[in-house]
């Protein structure tokens, strides 16, 4: 049998490969025009809740991207208190196999291409289905995919006001700040829900609540605006889908997976199914269906969050990490 050897990228080693904005979009929106394309597959994601005194669970993502021939397994523990040991909620790793062979080419940690990954692939879906030239952005949550959210999404818009709010105002303060010092541009600290979101263009919900409760009101949504909202629990109103003119999501399948998300209740009552939604992002990435249409539609857009989005990511950095030498080389067999 030939050596094996697997690439480990640390979460070191992932700074300093120091992708850049637009690798980052770049590797997320090839994953999405595949999984438009049939060129994927996509297994909904599995949730193990160890203990509910915890309070954390783990996901399991599985995926696979022909063009890159590469499979890949993300596992991320989500747990909501670890702030108060000055740890990330999150936490992941990420295994990338060659799909021919099964052969373990990288582990990488993932917890960076999570926030990295989710931020993509709201900047993506409002590319595709924003106002033109959105001018306001509220933004609800200062976990780590908020700043990747803000950062992307400014990249690709360049608002005129970013709005910001979360629960603790220590957190919201420091979240602004470092938006501050890296966009170079004055944020707005809001300490209440309405004045983050109310009016704007762009309005993205990433909170970290304890249980559903619905801080997000849709009389907020300003006709022609994209919602996007993915916290864990869910933080809409019930009418929520009467006051929108498309509902997208990033995979169907997993929106019928687990107790958690935005629009879990919709989904458990029969309100929203596959024949109700628009399409999935990467149909529209990929040019099978539009878009938005009209600038005063108003669209929502639900993700929760793609393997393939994840190996994708993993993928641009296990080639960049070849180029620049950067990682260990770890003996397999």
């Amino acid at each position: 049998m030939p050596d094996i050897n697997i690439r480990y990228l640390s979460g070191p080693d992932v700074e300093a490969l120091h992708l850049d904005n637009d690798e980052i979009l770049d590797a997320v929106e090839i994953s999405l025009a595949a999984q438009g394309n049939g060129e994927t597959v996509i297994e909904p994601r599995t949730h193990l809740i160890p203990d509910e005194t915890f309070r954390g669970h783990f996901n399991v993502l599985r995926g696979y991207i022909a063009p890159l021939g590469i499979a890949g397994v993300k596992i991320v523990g989500d747990y909501i208190d670890n702030y108060k040991q000055g740890l990330p909620s999150e936490h992941a790793t990420l295994n990338l196999m060659d799909a021919r062979t099964g052969v373990p080419i990288a582990i990488v940690d993932a917890t960076h291409i999570t926030d990295m990954r989710t931020g993509a692939l709201t900047a993506l879906g409002a590319k595709y289905l924003a106002p033109t030239k959105p001018r306001i952005l509220g933004h609800i949550g200062a976990r780590g995919t908020a700043y990747w959210n803000v950062r992307l999404l400014d990249h690709l818009f360049d608002f005129e006001e970013i709005r910001v709010h979360s629960r603790r105002p220590e957190s919201r303060e420091a979240f602004a700040q470092r938006l501050r010092t890296d966009l170079g541009k004055e944020i707005t600290v809001t300490d209440n829900w309405q004045d983050c979101l109310d009016g704007a263009d762009v309005l993205v919900e990433a909170s970290r609540l304890e249980a559903p409760e619905p801080l997000f009101k849709t009389r907020w949504i300003k006709q022609g605006a994209i919602v996007i909202p993915y916290g864990t629990m869910s933080t809409v109103e019930d009418d929520i889908l009467e006051s929108v003119d498309k509902v997208l999501v990033d995979h169907w399948e997993q929106c019928l997976v687990g107790p958690f998300g935005c629009l879990r209740r919709q989904v458990d009552r029969g309100e929203m199914t596959r024949e109700t939604i628009h399409a999935e992002l990467g149909q529209v990435v990929a040019g099978k269906l539009p878009g938005r249409e009209r600038d005063d539609e108003t669209i929502l857009l639900w993700h929760r969050g793609l393997s393939t989005s994840d190996i994708a990511l993993g993928h641009a950095m296990l080639e960049k990490s070849r180029r620049l030498n950067i990682g260990q080389e770890l003996v397999y067999a």
